[in-house]
Order: C-alpha cells, then structure tokens, then sequence
C-alpha cells in the first residue's frame, strides 16, 4: 500500500508504539488521527500536526463516541493499537477483577467494535486495511499477564477469521505481534526491550508491502519454536 494521501485511524495513538507509528505514518504522507486519553499527550501530538480525538476504549461508550466523532469522512486504515496492561497475579495477592473486565474490553471488545463500525467505510475504499496490533503473548502466554495474554490471544483468532472473511474484497488484514517493547506499558519489565521506533517501523513496513503478519523482534523465534515443538514454546514463556 502506497501510504500517501491515506487517511489513517490510529488508536492509542500519543504514546509508546502508537506515537512512533503515527510520526512515521505522517513522515510518508499519510494523514494520521490519533486517539488518547491522557490530555498532556493529547496536546504534545495536537503541538505536532496530528489531529487527536479524545477517546477511552475500556467501554461501549467510549468506542461509541468515537465512531461518532470520526462522523463520515472516509478511511483507508484502522491500526487498533491501544491496549491496556492489567496487574492480574494471584501470586502478589488479591487482584482487582473490576479491572480485568476493563483490561479485556479496552484489548479485545474495543477492536471488534470498531471494525464492525467502519466497515462499510473501509469497503467503499480502493485500498483499505485493518492493523490489529496482538503481542507475541498471543502464542504463548506469561504466567505474570494472564488477563493480557488471553485477550491478545483472542484478538489473534478474530484477526485470522477477519481475514478469511475479507479475503475477496479490497480490505487486507494484518497483525502485528510485537516482542516486549520500551515503552510505558512495561515499565519494571526486567526483560530486554526493543526500541518502540524500531517496532513500529517494522509494523509500518508491513503495511506497506501487505503483509499477513509482522512478527517482530523475539516473536519471529517464538513462532519458529511454536513450529516445532508449541509445548516447548509455552513452556519457556510461561515461566517468564
């Protein structure tokens, strides 16, 4: 996909992945919209030339008014990328299932509500996609993120049944399974991390050239594992 004069959504837009995604969107002419929900970014990217929409995807209502404020100017890209991580160790103690219940909508119901709503937009376009941004917990679990590996996990499955779905129109679906990431998000995270440019890079360049699938970083090993030997592979991360 030729990126320029394209009119991208892009969620979770004004931090972390979603922030060096959007900048390099923006470098290769794409017109870029970002949703966030912490006003200092908001206004950071608004400093930059990105047009924000103030958005809370943990709810119905929140993804709802955000359909509605896009209204109906058209779309060539929808990156669902926003994400929250939820503390969910029983191990540390009680955990909050309250939170949970947020952590799964804003995950896995915001993306499937916003794909059922710009749909018929996206098909009236010559080219479309639709980036659903996974983790490479959706192949093996961490026992420490039960919560998040479960509904990126879930996300995965909906991306490869879209996609089958939308194999004969003009909409390509991709996924993006980012390894541990340097970014808020994993603050604590003893593991190493990789650049936030560099993943988004990598989740940029799929688009473009169309790829299925952008496997990145240690996620391209942990799928190879999987290949062999998808016990093995759990095994490992698991214990992580």
């Amino acid at each position: 996909m030729n990126l320029s004069g394209k009119t991208i959504l892009l969620t979770g837009g004004t931090n972390g992945i979603g922030r060096e995604m959007a900048l390099q969107l923006k470098d290769k002419g794409a017109q870029v919209i970002v949703t966030g929900r912490n006003p200092e970014r908001q206004s950071a990217m608004r400093e930059l030339g990105f047009e924000v929409i103030e958005a809370d995807l943990s709810n119905a209502a929140g993804v709802d008014a955000l359909i509605a404020a896009w209204g109906v100017r058209d779309m060539d890209v929808l990156i669902n990328n926003a994400g929250q991580l939820i503390e969910h160790d029983f191990r540390k103690g009680a955990v909050d299932a309250d939170l949970s219940d947020i952590g799964i909508y804003a995950n896995f119901s915001a993306p499937i509500r916003l794909i059922a709503g710009f749909m018929e937009n996206l098909k009236t376009r010559s080219e479309a996609a639709i980036v659903n941004v996974t983790s490479g917990l959706a192949i093996a679990p961490a026992a420490r993120q039960p919560v998040y590996s479960a509904t990126k996990s879930a996300l995965r499955f909906y991306t490869l049944s879209l996609r089958e779905q939308l194999k004969r129109i003009n909409i390509k679906v991709i996924e993006a399974l980012p390894p541990v990431v340097d970014t808020q998000m994993n603050d604590g995270n003893p593991m190493k991390k990789m650049p936030a440019d560099e993943c988004a890079r990598q989740i940029v360049d799929a688009l473009e050239k169309g790829r299925d699938e952008a496997n990145i970083g240690i996620t391209k090993a942990m799928r190879f594992a999987e290949s062999i030997s998808p016990a093995l592979a759990k095994k490992v991360v698991l214990g992580i």
